[in-house]
């Protein structure tokens, strides 16, 4: 969640109101998913081991929630405002905990009033193409379930060997909702695929006109589902008035031969959907939701990553563990560990490790009463997976 959003009612925070019974419903729901979380992973548990977790970076400012080595070896991060972040809005966190501004400092150097064009208001997410080039993702959105500032939604392309910004492209207008959060990002061809976490859609930019088309805008398996809760270490999230947290369309991959495309809420489930038909701008929305279907009922993650193979990595946030789900649809756990208190977008280095950003977003001010309970320094956390997955 990647990183987490709120929904207001009907869009961003789409969220219960405080009653006695809806309160002591919330309680039983949380309990028997937590019950069910651990009595499915709990055989696999006994055999996971946790001495290969190893932490590779620490700081005291950014709850990243996101990670790229680039091409360089070079650990490039990004974190929210929102989440209480104090250092740059994307860095390169270094051995000895210090974090350089990326690509620059004047990207970073972003405060309300100014220019939102080119500088960073609040980056969720960055990406590497199979080139290793980046495409960092922000959300324009200083506050968080907070309208975008003008300018501020975009994605930036960055070309991490001569670190140089490629090309901005500007979210218009016309596919900008008052509460939109764009949350992440995929690389096909000519096609960027970006889910919108705060009104539920998937965007469809075309990288060579830069045309912006929403898909699935509002539609049911874009949206969360009314019953699902997002439960961390036993407590179920919730919103500033105390309702049960919704996030809308969040996690998304894209199959290793780019032909189809996976995305969903937060919570599950993801769907899919053939590229090709994605990409076809003929086709309306009611002709397009014909082919999506349902791939995989996922538990609330915080973010997701694609193996070579097909494998998906998710870290559920109930239990604090990664799982595989292998293109057989086969499910195991690769790992639990305490440390993992709600681990973000995972990345896959294709040499057999996938790195583990924690930024604690449970614990983020607008979880707790305006009060953070994050506690530093944050880490990142390297882990080799079994022989022969990449």
């Amino acid at each position: 969640m990647p990183p987490i959003h709120s929904m207001l009612e009907n869009n961003v925070l789409h969220l219960f109101k405080k009653r006695p019974l809806i309160l002591i419903a919330v309680a039983i729901l949380s309990a028997m998913s937590l019950i069910a979380s651990t009595a499915s992973t709990s055989t696999a548990a006994s055999a996971v081991q946790t001495d290969e977790l190893v932490a590779v970076r620490k700081n005291t400012q950014m709850p990243w929630n996101a990670v790229v080595v680039d091409p360089r070896g070079r650990f490039i991060v990004s974190s929210p405002l929102w989440t209480g972040n104090t250092g740059p809005a994307v860095a390169i966190a270094k051995e000895n905990g210090s974090l350089t501004p990326y690509p620059d400092v004047g990207w970073n150097r972003w405060k309300a009033g100014d220019d939102a064009t080119r500088a960073f208001v609040s980056v969720n997410a960055i990406h590497a193409d199979t080139r290793g080039d980046l495409w960092i993702v922000d959300t324009g959105s200083p506050d968080f379930g907070g309208t975008p500032v003008a300018g501020g939604p975009k994605i930036v392309h960055v070309d991490p060997r001569t670190d140089t910004v490629v090309r901005v492209y500007a979210f218009p207008k016309d596919v900008i909702r008052a509460h939109t959060y764009i949350d992440d990002i995929r690389i096909n061809g000519r096609h960027a695929y970006i889910t919108d976490a705060g009104e539920g859609a998937v965007l469809v930019l075309n990288l060579e006109n830069g045309n912006v088309r929403r898909r699935f805008d509002g539609m049911p398996f874009a949206r969360a589902r009314a019953h699902d809760l997002i439960v961390v270490n036993g407590k179920v999230l919730t919103g500033s008035d105390d309702g049960p947290l919704k996030v809308n369309a969040d996690p998304l991959e894209l199959s290793p031969d780019g032909r189809t495309f996976y995305f969903g809420p937060l919570s599950g489930p993801l769907s899919q959907i053939e590229t090709r038909y994605l990409d076809d701008e003929t086709l309306d929305d009611k002709t397009l939701a014909k082919h999506v279907s349902t791939w995989f009922d996922n538990p609330p993650v915080g973010g997701t990553a694609m193996g070579a193979d097909g494998s998906l990595y998710y870290p559920p946030l109930a239990d604090n563990s990664l799982m595989r789900r292998a293109p057989d649809g086969t499910v195991s756990m690769l790992l639990r560990d305490h440390r993992l208190r709600w681990v973000d977008a995972p990345f896959l280095d294709g040499k057999g490790h996938i790195f583990l950003p924690v930024p604690q977003i449970d614990g983020a001010a607008p979880f707790n009463h305006g009060q953070s309970t994050i506690r530093f320094p944050v880490e990142l956390f390297k882990f080799s997976l079994p022989s022969g997955l990449k």
